[in-house]
């Protein structure tokens, strides 16, 4: 899906930059201390998106998904440098229109992003929300 003439949407994990997409994890609040080996692994079994400017990859977007009943929005990420043009915007429309995943349950997890995703119908349920970190990510006691 091209975005203005400007931008390329893919799904096509052929054109994932990985030492971009690295970055980029690494640079984030959320995934910042994952290997790379693990971020390799988790795009290896997940439905991933990235937008293009020319050959060059600008944001990121992973769904894991049951295929059937739900989807987990994950590791949303555009290029600072890119911020403000509405690419966030564009990429999250495209997915949850997306045939393959509007008729499921989207699930997400985000500490500042909010408004953004209430944009596209997710709403906060604070109430029933519930994760286990690894436990190579908790503290032992």
């Amino acid at each position: 899906m091209l975005v203005e003439n400007e931008y390329l949407i893919s799904e096509d994990k052929e054109l994932l930059d990985l030492a971009v997409i690295k970055g980029f994890l690494a640079r984030s609040y959320w995934a910042n201390k994952r290997s790379e080996s693990v971020i390799e692994q988790s795009i290896h079994h997940s439905l991933c998106y990235g937008i293009y400017k020319e050959k060059r990859q600008v944001g990121f977007a992973r769904v894991v998904t049951d295929n059937a009943t739900m989807y987990w929005l994950c590791d949303v990420y555009i290029d600072e440098s890119f911020r403000g043009l509405g690419l966030g915007k564009k990429l999250i429309e495209h997915i949850t229109a997306s045939d393959r995943l509007k008729n499921l349950m989207g699930l997400l997890g985000t500490k500042d992003a909010h408004e953004l995703y209430e944009q596209y119908d997710f709403v906060r349920d604070s109430e029933r929300f519930m994760r286990r970190a690894p436990d190579l990510l908790r503290v032992k006691k």
